[in-house]
């Protein structure tokens, strides 16, 4: 299935790992104080639900085996990056994202951001569920509100 996107967009995935407490892992973006989703970009002909799962074990250490899907965003969601820092982001070569959002839990195992030689996180916390909304940057913020309520509507219906 192809997923069409807007021009200037990279097409990524995000999760958000809820644990047994059904609080979500936040994490720490290496060597900055930007807290995020574990969250990466899709490479061209890859699976969105296959690219979910590697960008989960490159970034947290966590297996398919240690999580279940429980709910994913229907559409797209976008979010634009800041004209001012575009350079220095992604290469320069988009104007934002466009996110397929999955939310897990975590069944099994322990996080483990030392996966890689360049880890992209250096620490992480099980916050709650809504925390997020107020401490992520904020040009991923309305991407975030967007995401937690639908997936919240999703599991509560």
């Amino acid at each position: 299935m192809t997923i069409k996107i807007k021009t200037g967009y990279r097409l990524n995935v995000a999760m958000i790992v809820l644990n047994e407490d059904n609080k979500v892992l936040f994490c720490k973006r290496r060597n900055t104080e930007n807290w995020q989703f574990p969250q990466g970009g899709v490479d061209e002909n890859e699976n969105i639900e296959s690219a979910m799962f590697r960008e989960l074990n490159e970034e947290v250490g966590l297996e398919k085996e240690n999580v279940e899907i429980k709910a994913v965003s229907q559409n797209l969601i976008y979010y634009d990056i800041p004209k001012s820092i575009r350079s220095r982001v992604l290469g320069g070569k988009f104007k934002g994202q466009a996110q397929k959002y999955f939310l897990l839990k975590l069944i099994s195992g322990d996080v483990d951001l030392n996966r890689e030689n360049t880890p992209e996180f250096d620490e992480y916390s099980w916050v709650p569920f809504w925390y997020p909304l107020n401490q992520v940057v904020d040009f991923k913020k309305e991407a975030y509100r967007s995401a937690l309520i639908e997936l919240k509507n999703q599991i509560t219906k």
